[in-house]
Parts: C-alpha cells; sequence; structure tokens
C-alpha cells in the first residue's frame, strides 16, 4: 500500500522553525507520512498568491494527497479552520480563501469546520494554529480517518474574488496575477481564452504601456535579453524576458494591465 502524501504551503519561509514544526506534528500523527514542500515562500500574509500557487500545482499530485495550506493573516481571531475533499485531494486550510483557485477548478464535494477537538493538540496556540489545529487535522486525514469526523459540514466557506480576463471582439482585457521568482509576469488569460480572440490572426499584446514584440512558444525562441509573451508551464499567458527579469525591466508588478488585440482591428 502506497504511503499517504502531505504536501505543505505557507508563508513561514524557511528562516524559522515554524515549517518544520507543522511537518514534526503531521509526523507525529501519521509517521508513515510523505512530506512534500510545494514551498513557504509565500509572501506574507499574501492569500490571492497563496490561493493561486496552490492551484497551479495540486493536480500533478497523486491522489489521495492531503494538501495543508497555511497562509493566515486571520491567525487567532474568529475565523475557522476547514478541511475540504474534492474526490482526488483533500485540503486543510484556513477559511480565508486560500483555496479559492483550486475550488473554481474543482468544486469540493464536502466542506467542514475544524471543531472535533480530538483531532487538535490539547492547547491551541492563538498566534500558531498551523501547529495545533491544521497540522494534525492534516495528519489524521493522512491516517485514514474520514473528512467528517473532523467537524460539522459547511457551506458558507470563504472564496475570493478571482481576477478573471474580460473578452470582446476587439481584445481581451486581463492583469498579471503571479510575479514568479524569475521575474516572469505570469497572466490570467489562459490559451483558450486567448485562441478564442486570435483566431490564426496577427495579435499585438501590451503589459502595463510596454507593448510586447511578438509571442513566442519558449523562452529561447528569443534572444536573450528580449521581450517576449509566451503560454508557459499553466498554460497561462506570461510576459517575460529571455535571461531576463521582466517585472524589473517593466517595472509591473501584480495588478497590471495586459490587454491581448488582434492586430488588424486596431
Amino acid at each position: 500500500m502506497a504511503r499517504p502524501i502531505v504536501a505543505f504551503l505557507s508563508d513561514f519561509g524557511t528562516r524559522d522553525h515554524y515549517a518544520g514544526t507543522l511537518k514534526a506534528v503531521v509526523l507525529s500523527v501519521c509517521p508513515d507520512a510523505t512530506l512534500v514542500d510545494i514551498g513557504h515562500d509565500i509572501p506574507a500574509h499574501d492569500v490571492m498568491a497563496g490561493a493561486l500557487e496552490l492551484a497551479a500545482c495540486y493536480r500533478y499530485f497523486p491522489h489521495g494527497t492531503v494538501f495543508l495550506s497555511v497562509v493566515d493573516p486571520g491567525v487567532g481571531s474568529s475565523r475557522r479552520g476547514i478541511a475540504a475533499d474534492t474526490g482526488d485531494y483533500r485540503f486543510v486550510a484556513p477559511d480565508n480563501g486560500v483555496l479559492s483557485a483550486v475550488f473554481r477548478d474543482t468544486p469540493p464535494k464536502k466542506v467542514v469546520e475544524l471543531t472535533e477537538r480530538k483531532y487538535a493538540r490539547p492547547t491551541v496556540s492563538r498566534t500558531f494554529e498551523g501547529r495545533d489545529r491544521f497540522a494534525p487535522a492534516a495528519g489524521w486525514l493522512a491516517k485514514g480517518i474520514a473528512l467528517a469526523s473532523l467537524g460539522k459540514g459547511v457551506t458558507d466557506y470563504q472564496v475570493l474574488d478571482l481576477p478573471r480576463p474580460a473578452i470582446d471582439a476587439r481584445q481581451i482585457s486581463g492583469e498579471v496575477v503571479r510575479v514568479d521568482r524569475f521575474g516572469n509576469l505570469i497572466t490570467n488569460i489562459d490559451r483558450r481564452t486567448f485562441e478564442q480572440l486570435a483566431n490564426g490572426g496577427a495579435i499585438t499584446v501590451r503589459a502595463g504601456e510596454h507593448e510586447i514584440g511578438r509571442v513566442v512558444a519558449t523562452y529561447a525562441e528569443a534572444p536573450a535579453g528580449e521581450l517576449c509573451a509566451l503560454f508557459g508551464s499553466t498554460d497561462h499567458l506570461e510576459i517575460a524576458v529571455n535571461a531576463g527579469d521582466a517585472a524589473a525591466q517593466l517595472a509591473l508588478s501584480r495588478g497590471a494591465a495586459v490587454t491581448v488585440r488582434v492586430a488588424r482591428q486596431i
């Protein structure tokens, strides 16, 4: 039988003990678990960034993986902790919208509030619920308990207003939603929406006040230092500089406007 997998995403960083402590608690409940770090460098308290990063990777994990996602500006407040089952995967997180992008892709079959105290640590810190409430719940799910054992079902969980591209006969209006460590500006314009407008015609791409020279198939297709657009690994349009940093070069960040226009209609 395959070992259960628990995958971690947080804004804890790796300098302090926080991320390691989450793993220790999971292992104390489920010693057979295989632990995988998605990453712990989400910008502090940036729930939107956490939601998008989780959505970019979760479907590549084996079915049955438990995801522990802790980006929690509301720690110690009255916001709830939740666990969710989408059929293929289970998730544990604060109820602040960090699962929104996953739920947009795959609506959950069941969501419960983490109310059953026997599946938490005896004392729950008001500043480290990741350790005392969320990590134990993830460990117990990995160990095989039913989601319903963790608490009562809820339907009013928090959902972020994730930006969607707008399309009309002339253009797609989107925006930058993520900037990766290479400085690539990743937009909310997916390939299907792009192709719906382009339909084989010549197009122009503009990011902020900057016109992008061309759309390429891969970074190496553009000479080093050239600004270009392409569809990255998540199948969304991104603005890049081959061997460079597009975010720094263009002085753009999340929220910057990106438009795609059919050239012949300008």
